[in-house]
């Protein structure tokens, strides 16, 4: 009955996908109580999507990305407030935060992506990102951590990218290493971080504060197949 009133609260505020993951094992230290982890992922628009070009993003979708984030934290304080007055414990992870401390290395306090396979969600694609069957990585991510018992989802466990490259030919600063998601790889086999930080803050700088890029994205044949025109 919790598990029902959770979905339905999600599902009321508009979220486009939603599931429910064993994270056993797999949270920080300090939220080790906290193993089930809800995922959720808002679509991102394709009309902006469609207007990034091979060399850049736009105004408008740093304008989206942010706009994006801050409604996935909402929802996920919304869903957190839920499980609170059911009697819970919960923890939402911060829509799009990095950890200015050493070890963290351009990531946040959990992966949003390591929620999500777990949930069902879709796989970790060749450009890190998550892909969903539904709309490929064209979508923003949120995580609720909870000691709610719930009924989990079947996870991904492998990718389903295949001998597909075009995000990784797509990547301005070659980034992008090129190989598949086994569910177990760390994200230094997938993606430089750094190369894609700093080509971010070299080259986009002057589309706004925590620059984005978005062309890796906007290029897996996956987001584009399911576009209706």
């Amino acid at each position: 009955m919790s598990q029902e009133k959770i979905s339905n609260l999600i599902e009321s505020l508009g979220v486009s996908k939603h599931g429910y993951g064993d994270l056993k094992g797999l949270v920080p230290i300090q939220y080790k109580e906290l193993t089930t982890g809800i995922s959720i992922a808002i679509r991102l628009s394709d009309a902006i999507m469609n207007e990034i070009s091979d060399k850049a993003p736009t105004h408008t979708y740093f304008h989206h990305y942010r706009s994006v984030n801050a409604f996935i934290d909402h929802v996920t304080l919304r869903v957190v407030m839920l499980l609170q007055s059911l009697g819970y414990h919960a923890v939402a992870i911060p829509a799009s935060q990095s950890i200015n401390q050493p070890g963290y290395d351009y990531s946040g306090v959990f992966q949003h992506r390591t929620a999500a396979t777990h949930a069902g969600m879709g796989w970790i694609g060749k450009n890190a990102c998550l892909i969903t069957p539904e709309f490929g990585p064209r979508v923003r991510l949120g995580t609720i951590l909870t000691n709610m018992e719930v009924g989990f989802d079947e996870p991904f466990l492998k990718s389903e990218c295949g001998s597909c490259n075009i995000c990784v030919t797509k990547c301005p600063p070659i980034a992008l290493v090129g190989n598949n998601w086994t569910g177990s790889n760390n994200r230094d086999e997938l993606v430089d971080a750094k190369v894609c930080s700093t080509h971010m803050s070299t080259h986009y700088k002057h589309i706004g504060r925590g620059v984005v890029c978005g062309i890796c994205v906007k290029s897996c044949p996956i987001g584009k197949e399911r576009i209706s025109l």
